[in-house]
């Protein structure tokens, strides 16, 4: 009934058509700078007396938005809002849901420009980094629409001579959405829309530093006509309402991603049965990764060190799939670190809304905390470049950072830093340089340039994590193509993105039924 799904096609901004468009939508973003948002409970926005200011990490004086802060009370408004709307939501017949779900892609995909926007004032992302965020936002509506069609259908069964039997998956009930603040579109939409399409519906609780792209989708989710209650949008403090929902009796299921620290904290308070509690929630933790990419004497090593740079760069190292470590074996080393550091040192540094290659990071404690890591780097490696702050409009920059001479055990090639930090480390052999890439209580993304096919395929049984890509950069999974999870620490292995993902928020029932013959 619905198209082919097919991922949504990314800009050429070198297009004066696309370049003007996307200008203006940025200064329509930029005229609604500093508008107050409100909390949506069974469809109602409302305000609350207290608020979280939004800013722009590239002029932090500058306030996005300022939107309603919940409390206790609020949370439990939200949940029970979440439960009332749940029988009627799961009822629904899959396909009603899915259309849905297609009709808030067209009207996302209508605002394309306008969602990048504000990615691009409150996250820092430049225009390619922000539309790629919205464009796989729409993915995963789209997607997950056409995936709840298809797990609709009666699971098959073997045949049983005199009896109908049956099985079929149903939804579970309402839960918990907590997502990051570096992917505000992408993961809060796809984390919220494949439990939603499934047929449960869900409190969103979103970052405290990008709650206003999450606000404007809210907008397009009242215009698709989804009903009051099956959405609610919960901005707040972590430790006052993520704590209460993730330990309140009603809530069903809690889909987290954002650093392992959390991630842990919330798997041990989910696991715990609070009085009144009729489930064990299930809870799926997607967290970090301290991803690797090997560079062989095989390889193309001009297109390794331009995905190097890249994988480690892009959206300033913010990702959980970015390249935090590159190894390099011996006799390509000292050459390949050399295009690295050059291409680092390239990289035009500077505000997301002029398009720089390099914005800054998200907020002044990311700032702080990844030079404190840079200092302590210092003692156990080689600064090769970068370092430092970049002082421009009270931005919380830093530039493109490369260590040399890091040694696999060393803090920087174990701690997730999250940011514009790339540890080099040289391998003896192939051999070494995958022990080294599997080194790590991580296991989220990683990459190997090489020519050698019985490298490559040493590498697809051995190198241990959940999306590895080869001759190719670490980021940038899309929707469909390239289900995105990790192994070890790096969490649940939920594969977003993937035909088996909408089932983690779905129980299978089976009905037999023995014919009566007389």
């Amino acid at each position: 009934m619905f198209e082919p799904y097919y991922p949504e096609a990314y800009s050429d901004f070198t297009i004066p058509a696309n370049k003007t468009a996307f200008e203006l939508a940025l200064a329509g973003v930029a005229d609604r700078l500093g508008a107050s948002y409100g909390l949506v409970i069974d469809g109602e926005v409302s305000h609350t007396g207290r608020a979280i200011d939004s800013v722009n990490p590239a002029k932090p004086a500058e306030v996005v938005g300022t939107i309603a802060a919940a409390g206790v009370a609020e949370a439990e408004q939200a949940l029970q809002a979440a439960w009332a709307a749940f029988p009627t939501w799961a009822a629904l017949d899959a396909t009603k849901r899915a259309r849905y779900g297609v009709k808030l892609a067209a009207i996302m995909r209508r605002h394309k420009y306008e969602l990048a926007a504000i990615e691009t004032w409150e996250a820092g992302k430049n225009w390619l980094e922000a539309e790629a965020d919205v464009a796989e936002a729409i993915d995963f509506v789209d997607y997950y629409a056409r995936q709840a069609i298809r797990l609709a259908r009666p699971v098959r069964t073997v045949h049983w001579k005199g009896e109908d039997n049956e099985s079929h998956l149903q939804p579970i009930g309402a839960g918990v959405v907590i997502p990051p603040w570096n992917f505000p579109g992408a993961i809060l939409i796809g984390m919220a829309m494949g439990p939603v399409l499934a047929g449960n519906t869900v409190v969103v609780k979103p970052a405290s530093n990008t709650p206003v792209i999450g606000a404007r989708w809210m907008q397009m989710v009242a215009e698709a006509g989804i009903p009051p209650g099956v959405i609610n949008y919960l901005p707040g403090p972590g430790g006052e309402v993520g704590d209460f929902l993730v330990d309140h009796p009603l809530t069903r299921f809690i889909n987290f991603t954002g650093s392992k620290e959390v991630g842990l904290r919330i798997a041990e308070r989910s696991a715990k049965v609070n009085p009144g509690q009729k489930w064990l929630k299930r809870a799926y933790m997607e967290m970090g990764g301290k991803d690797a990419m090997i560079v062989d004497e095989t390889a193309d090593l001009k297109a390794a060190v331009a995905d190097a740079v890249r994988s480690a760069f892009g959206f300033q190292g913010q990702k959980c799939s970015a390249a935090s470590r590159l190894i390099l074996v011996k006799p390509i080393h000292d050459e390949v670190l050399d295009g690295v550091v050059k291409g680092a040192e390239a990289l035009e540094v500077g505000p997301p809304v002029e398009n720089r290659a390099v914005g800054p990071v998200i907020s002044a404690a990311q700032h702080k905390a990844i030079l404190a890591e840079i200092a302590k780097g210092k003692s156990e490696a080689t600064l090769a470049t970068g370092g430092s702050t970049i002082d421009r409009d009270g931005g919380w920059y830093i530039q493109p950072t490369v260590f040399a001479g890091v040694a696999p055990e060393a803090r920087l090639a174990q701690h997730e830093i999250f940011g514009p930090v790339l540890s080099v480390i040289e391998a003896r052999d192939f051999d070494h340089a995958l022990e080294i890439a599997n080194g790590t209580e991580f296991g989220l993304t990683g990459g190997v340039y090489s020519r050698d096919r019985s490298r490559i395929e040493r590498a697809r049984r051995e190198f241990h994590v959940g999306n590895l890509y080869i001759n190719r950069k670490i980021t940038g999974a899309l929707v469909g193509v390239q289900p995105f999870g990790g192994f070890n620490m790096s969490g649940s292995n939920a594969k977003a993105g993937g035909p088996d993902y909408l089932r983690l928020f779905m129980e299978m029932k089976t009905v037999a039924e023995r014919w009566v013959t007389r």
